[in-house]
């Protein structure tokens, strides 16, 4: 799956992914005036009015961008009839010949986290059949409980040739009070051809990011790993070191937009051949018709305003890495 991201990324010139992250407040009146019509104003009536914004958002930037990353909490929160308003959200997006990026980071372990590999990117067994339940192309997963927690979802990975995403460095203000943490480690000697300091303190992100890129040797793809990382925009610092511990790891890079990232604060998380990052934005795209830069759309032409949002994020990243 790394593979068909990358040639995505490739074709479209774009190293985007929209986070399609719905709240109530940002779908237009006219699309859940016409849901509770339907379902009334109920859990049924919330999940049919974030389905149908999606769809429509879907339907303006597919052919633009290689990749979504729904977040399910916006959809759990709305219960049984948010999930399957996920449900038809990745599945649309699908077919659209969208890669969708399941943003659930879960982090639990033995059985548990079995259960949400499977759940997520493998397939269920009933009875003398199997089958896909969410079937998301990659998940992001959260590796503090340990490898006790991740080596489930390698080992899905392995046999649907999918991949994930490892968060290391979070973009949320707190992060530091557990991932800056200096603690004592070795790093190992391509460490120290990168330059990295070789004993002593360091922070606990960085050792997560070398075990990222350790787990990654064992699932390839031709140039790049499966099992990518997450690292906020707002650290670009310590993007910059954590590129060099993950050489072969694709990056995932929330925080453009809503959260202050700009295109000059990515280059550190590309390679030289420009590649190994995709950058998310969420609201700054989905709801770019409430911004003022994007007003003159209206919410009855919130689609195209999501539009004209990508195509000014993929010209900031363009001129960003082209002048590096």
């Amino acid at each position: 799956m790394i593979n068909q991201l990358i040639t995505k990324i490739k074709t479209t010139g774009a190293p985007i992914v929209v986070g399609l992250d719905p709240m109530l407040k940002f779908v237009p009146e006219h699309i859940k005036k016409n849901a509770f019509a339907e379902f009334g104003e109920s859990l049924e009536g919330a999940g049919e009015a974030i389905w149908q914004y999606n769809k429509e958002i879907v339907d303006y930037i597919y052919d633009m961008v290689p990749a979504v990353k729904p977040q399910i909490a916006m959809y759990e929160q709305f219960g049984i009839p948010g999930l399957l308003a996920f449900k038809k959200t990745v599945d649309y997006c699908k077919q659209k010949g969208l890669i969708v990026i399941g943003d659930i980071k879960r982090g639990d372990i033995g059985s548990t986290s079995e259960a949400y590999a499977v759940g997520h990117l493998g397939k269920v067994t009933v009875g003398n059949k199997s089958y896909y339940g969410f079937d998301e192309d990659f998940a992001t997963i959260n590796p503090y409980l340990g490898s006790d927690g991740v080596k489930p979802f390698i080992k899905v990975c392995k046999e649907e040739k999918k991949g994930l995403f490892i968060l290391v460095k979070t973009s949320n203000p707190s992060s530091g009070e557990f991932q800056d943490r200096l603690v004592k480690a070795q790093v190992p000697l391509d460490g120290q051809a990168a330059g990295l300091k070789t004993s002593g303190d360091r922070p606990l992100y960085e050792i997560v990011g070398e075990q990222v890129a350790k787990w990654g040797e064992e699932h390839m793809g031709d140039s790049y790993s499966y099992i990518g990382a997450v690292v906020g925009a707002t650290y670009p610092e310590m993007g910059m070191v954590l590129r060099k511990i993950m050489p072969k790891s694709y990056i995932l890079v929330p925080g453009y937009g809503a959260q202050g990232g700009t295109g000059k604060d990515l280059v550190p998380f590309f390679n030289e051949d420009g590649l190994g990052a995709i950058i998310n934005s969420s609201r700054g795209i989905i709801a770019a018709y409430q911004q003022e830069k994007y007003a003159s759309f209206g919410p009855e032409r919130f689609g195209e305003a999501s539009r004209a949002a990508v195509e000014d994020m993929k010209e900031d990243l363009a001129q960003a890495l082209n002048s590096r």
